[in-house]
């Protein structure tokens, strides 16, 4: 994977980047949607490649391990060939799922012992076995096993996590090393820089994760529970250590406001299951502001979604109609709402992206992050 930095923001560390994968290049900043199971739900992929115009999508090892198992992909040739994407694909190493199994996981130097959400069943997960199954499902970037602690951890606690975390990432990052991606296409590895809330461990994570000379580098555990604002500073904390030279990816944040604050802050990746599954319970989120569409007010409201939308759906639906297939609890309103709020985050990235390149990224985003919190 090569990563290299088009643009820079005057007043800001946002940039403007493009990596280049086997399986395609991407622009960044970057949305990327959530396909946990290798599918983003409600929605097909020639409308994620043609309408919503994503670049690079999600598949978490967690999930696609339990089920339909390694040896349905293997046999598939991977992901991208079980599923039909042929862009990039990046896997999350199923960290986040195991914490919030809780009541069902036991951490240990060796690894995470979890009993599956499915069925019960008893499972290991090693930074080794983590490598080794997303080697199998081929993505194109990988992730490093770790712990996500909660936003209100104590410190103590936030440490003993770290510790494990970065244990994990030696091991992790020496068995990528000692082992080939299996269906001939490269295979990136991002190492997570842990450390709650807390300025000190996260300096002291970004640190050990910049020693490692990786492909591109990862800012994990936010947006779980710590205040917003506590939220944009450890961004900032992080990004001042992390390679210049190097893509940063953001896991699992946020709101479109989120998402402009973290470019502001020099973060070229993101992803989120808010679009999709904030459609599916009838939210929309426009370049205007957000819209509840079960509101009675859009029940005779016959003009389109969005005038100026950035999908299909936005010019031949209207909100009366969305609304009246919400009410009626129709699946086609999953549908429709899922590819608008994809296509408006793509949207979004893809005009923060212009405007770093023109020179006008910090009065736009101003204007935006206004715009795009609002109610209507």
């Amino acid at each position: 994977m090569d990563f290299q930095v088009k643009a820079t923001a005057s007043g800001s560390m946002a940039r403007a980047g493009l990596i280049t994968t086997d399986h395609g290049p991407i622009e960044t900043p970057i949305f990327m949607p959530v396909g946990t199971l290798g599918a983003v739900k409600a929605v097909h992929m020639p409308e994620l490649k043609d309408d919503i115009k994503a670049q690079i999508i999600l598949g978490n090892t967690y999930h696609l391990y339990l089920r339909p198992g390694m040896d349905i992909i293997g046999r598939a040739g991977g992901l991208h060939k079980f599923n039909g994407w042929d862009r990039p694909i990046l896997t999350d190493s199923g960290g986040f799922q195991v914490f919030s199994l809780a009541a069902n996981r036991k951490l240990t130097d060796e690894g995470v012992t979890f009993r599956s959400h499915i069925d019960g069943s008893k499972h290991l997960f090693t930074p080794e076995k983590v490598v080794d199954i997303q080697r199998t499902i081929g993505s194109d970037i990988m992730m490093a096993l770790d712990e996500c602690p909660p936003g209100t951890s104590e410190r103590s606690y936030a440490e003993r996590s770290l510790r494990l975390t970065q244990h994990w990432l030696e091991r992790g990052w020496k068995h990528f090393n000692e082992t080939e991606p299996h269906y001939g296409h490269r295979q990136a590895f991002f190492p997570i820089v842990q450390g709650c809330v807390y300025k000190d461990l996260r300096q002291d994570a970004a640190k050990h994760v910049a020693s490692l000379g990786a492909e591109g580098n990862a800012i994990g555990g936010l947006a779980v529970g710590e205040p917003t604002e506590k939220m944009y500073e450890m961004i900032e904390v992080v990004n001042e250590i992390l390679p210049q030279d190097k893509p940063r990816y953001l896991m699992g944040v946020g709101t479109p406001a989120n998402i402009l604050e973290a470019i502001d802050r020099g973060v070229d990746m993101m992803d989120c299951v808010m679009p999709t599954r904030n459609g599916r319970n009838g939210m929309l989120f426009t370049r205007h502001g957000i819209m509840n569409m079960r509101n009675k007010k859009w029940a005779d409201d016959f003009t389109p979604i969005q005038e100026d939308g950035a999908s299909y759906v936005d010019h031949i639906y209207s909100k009366a109609y969305l609304r009246h297939l919400f009410i009626a609890e129709e699946l086609l309103a999953l549908q429709i709402a899922s590819i608008h709020n994809l296509a408006f985050y793509l949207w979004l990235v893809g005009e923060a992206r212009k405007h770093i390149i023109d020179g006008d990224f910090p009065a736009w985003k101003a204007i935006m992050v206004e715009r795009v919190t609002r109610r209507l």
